[in-house]
């Protein structure tokens, strides 16, 4: 890997497990690889692969179908694309999401999840193909006197409360 990292999709196992509540999913080999949309672009777009409504006031998981490998001292941030909230007053739950350069050993194969929530007052409907954040590589800073030695035990949320 000569890069940050690099965007794989999960295994199609994962991929159902994860998409059981969206039938009109798409196909695995269907979603699009992220990519950036010009040379100018700091983040990598990732788009719904499921049909979603999202009523009011309500959380939903949204499975991308994709994970990424990260070299050592690099993460994924995941940034909402600023259309969310404009358009839809979508957000992410979590405000900005970090992926760790040791999410893919996560036992759901480092499946990139998105929480989405609601803020506004009508239901809205997200179409596959919908373009929703952005991903961006970083270098992660370590003090002088890191000593973080314990392998990964989870996927989503595994690392604390």
């Amino acid at each position: 890997m000569t890069g940050a990292g690099r965007f794989e999709k999960v295994s199609e196992q994962q991929y159902i497990r994860d998409t059981q509540a969206y039938p009109e999913a798409l196909n695995l080999q269907d979603i699009p690889m992220p990519a950036r949309a010009t040379r100018g672009s700091a983040g990598y777009d990732l788009v719904c692969p499921v049909e979603m409504e999202i009523a009011p006031g309500e959380r939903k998981v949204m499975p991308t179908g994709l994970r990424v490998l990260l070299r050592p001292e690099w993460m994924l941030m995941l940034c909402p694309r600023s259309s969310l909230g404009r358009k839809w007053g979508l957000r992410l739950a979590n405000t900005v999401g970090i992926v760790d350069s040791d999410y893919a050993e996560a036992d759901n194969e480092g499946h990139i999840l998105l929480v989405l929530e609601h803020s506004h007052s009508e239901t809205v409907r997200i179409h596959r193909g919908e373009r929703i954040c952005q991903g961006i590589f970083l270098p992660v800073g370590l003090t002088e006197d890191d000593e973080a030695s314990a392998p990964r035990r989870g996927g989503y949320g595994s690392t604390g409360t």
